[in-house]
């Protein structure tokens, strides 16, 4: 009895395999966005029916084909389906950390593709906890305010302020992941960045990233979200 209870529990803290926390994470956003699934099967459809529908027109009567152009799209449209399940699981987590202090630290730490940013707020008024991200990139300096739009104001002007007396020339931009109606989604931070007007080539983003690193973190807080735990959930 006591054998069965420990491989009970040996079993209970195995970690999960990738499969299973794949399907875990997928019924939780099933959960949470009730459209997911929906989109998933269309995906999947669309992309069978195609592949149908090339071979059908374009090798009548070819059985053969037919089969293979069946299984070919079947697995095309598995991969389609993931990929839409994937950014609905995104979308799902970063709705679920909405509005919690380091949130915006969580998406920018996952930002790759050109720019530069850190989990951690360059600056943070300690009685409100508003604070302001830096990233940089093709689009030069962007910080992102987050908690009140009205109090983080404040908080961008001064590390604009900041930046341009070390980095003289540099476009400097604002952008608002508040508590208004006006503001960037938490989801949709990433995406907005990569539209930005490119104004800064690879080479002029280091130099600027490098000038500003002099700058530091007005205060050190802890960290409120994990950004590793985000990416197990795409």
């Amino acid at each position: 009895m006591a054998k069965d209870t420990k491989t009970t529990k040996n079993r209970a803290a195995r970690p999960q395999g990738q499969i299973a926390q794949m399907w875990t994470v997928y019924k939780m956003t099933a959960k949470q966005d009730k459209t997911a699934v929906l989109w998933a099967a269309l995906s999947f459809l669309l992309v069978l029916g195609a592949f149908i529908a090339f071979t059908t027109f374009s090798f009548p009567g070819n059985v053969v084909n037919l089969v293979v152009f069946i299984i070919m799209g079947s697995l095309f449209g598995i991969i389609a389906a993931m990929f839409v399940m994937g950014r609905k699981a995104e979308r799902a987590a970063y709705n679920r950390i909405a509005g919690q202090m380091g949130a915006v630290g969580a998406v920018l730490g996952n930002i790759r593709k050109g720019w530069r940013s850190a989990e951690m707020p360059v600056a943070v008024n300690p009685r409100s906890q508003d604070a302001v991200y830096r990233a940089i990139g093709p689009a030069g300096v962007v910080l992102v305010g987050e908690g009140s739009r009205t109090r983080v104001k404040v908080l961008l002007e001064d590390e604009r302020r900041k930046v341009n007396r070390v980095a003289p020339g540099a476009p400097v931009s604002f952008l608002f992941v508040t508590n208004d109606a006006e503001a960037t989604a938490l989801a949709d931070l990433s995406k907005t960045l990569y539209k930005m007007k490119k104004s800064l080539n690879r080479a002029e983003i280091g130099v600027v990233a490098k000038r500003l690193e002099s700058l530091g973190l007005n205060i050190p807080i802890p960290k409120g979200i994990d950004p590793s735990k985000m990416g197990k959930m795409r």
